[in-house]
Order: C-alpha cells, then structure tokens, then sequence
C-alpha cells in the first residue's frame, strides 16, 4: 500500500506540486492525503484542489492555546490515517506533542547544506542572503527529519549547488529550488520503500 502523507505548506507549494508530479510520472509511490497549511491565502490549497487533494486551513491563532491547537492538529492527522509528515515551505513550527507523535517520520527540506546556515530564522531568502554575505562557494539542500529543534534532526539526503560569482541571492535561490524540486522526492520514495535505517544521527539507505 502506498504511504499515506500528509503536506504541510504555507505558501507557493512548488515543492508540493514537484512530488505531485513525480507521483503522476509513477516514480513516487505515496498517496497524498492531505494539504495542511496556517495561510488560507496560499497557492499550496490551490495545487491541492487541483488535484482532488483534501485541504486543511489550521493556525494557533485558531485556538486559545496551543495545546488545543496540537489536540486538533493531531486528531486530523490521525483522521486521514497518515503515515508520513513532509513540510513543504511550512513556516510554522510544530508542537512538541506532534513531533513526539510522529517521532522519525516528519521531513523537511532546507535551503542550505545544514548544519550551516540553520536555525531559527533562517528560511527563504534570509538563507540566501546569508550564504552569499558569508563568501560560500557551495551552497545546497538538506532534506531532514523534524525534531524539536530548527533544522537540527537527522540528515537524510543533501545535495550540493555551486554559488557564482555574480550570483545575487535570487540566482542562487531559483538554482536551489531547482535542486530542491529534483531531489526532495527521492527522500519520499525512500522512506516510502522502507529503505531508510536511523543509527543515533545517521541515516542510511539500505
């Protein structure tokens, strides 16, 4: 049976569309059961009802504190059955009583090769900006899973993207995404074939 995922997405939802499309192309054997997101304005709902994906519009500021807020959150996740939790663009920072829930089986994708330029803060442009300040010469993407910590789990598959010399952080940024889009659903597909195996930190592919 494919693995039943849920996305999280605050915004644009490219990366979002980008595993739709590997799923349509059959290399992705996931079914999406879920677009979950805190910004009813996002593109992400859009791709999500194109694509006769569910849809869930859910904040904190919904509710008057946030363990009602988790209490909810993790009632819907459970409702769809999901197996796997992949933030895509997501802004928001899940409460502790999901990530111990889902313990090992929520990803994210970051911008960057982490554990540099990580951290709160540190997303979209900001990353960018800041590889750029820093004088790098490789920038990258790190597919991670989620712990209580920003950008701080276990990597799971990182991908290098040279910075040019006369890159300003929209070039890099677009030759990032690019990367990100390639890439991200080849960490999908290997946690939906099982092939992953967590050793403290490391996570191998078997």
């Amino acid at each position: 049976m494919p693995t039943r995922c849920t996305v999280f997405a605050s915004g644009g939802g490219s990366n979002f569309q980008a595993l739709i499309d590997r799923k349509t192309a059959g290399d992705l054997n996931v079914d999406f059961v879920l677009l979950a997101g805190n910004n009813s304005n996002a593109a992400a709902f859009d791709r999500a009802r194109a694509n006769n994906i569910p849809t869930l519009h859910i904040a904190p500021s919904h509710f008057e504190n946030e363990e009602a807020y988790a209490r909810q959150l993790c009632a819907a996740l459970k409702n769809v059955n999901t197996e796997l939790i992949i933030l895509a663009g997501y802004m928001k920072k899940l409460p502790p009583s999901i990530i111990s829930e889902y313990r090992n089986k929520i990803i994210n994708i970051h911008p960057a090769l982490l554990p540099s330029f990580g951290g709160k803060g540190m997303y979209g442009m900001n990353v960018h900006r800041a590889v750029l300040e820093y004088g790098a010469k490789i920038s990258g993407i790190t597919v991670h899973f989620v712990d209580e910590e920003y950008d701080m789990g276990p990597i799971i598959l990182q991908k290098s993207v040279p910075v040019m010399d006369d890159d300003d952080a929209d070039t890099l940024a677009a030759r990032v995404l690019k990367a990100e889009h390639e890439n991200y659903w080849r960490a999908v597909e290997a946690i939906a074939q099982g092939s992953i195996r967590i050793d403290g930190r490391r996570v191998m592919q078997e």
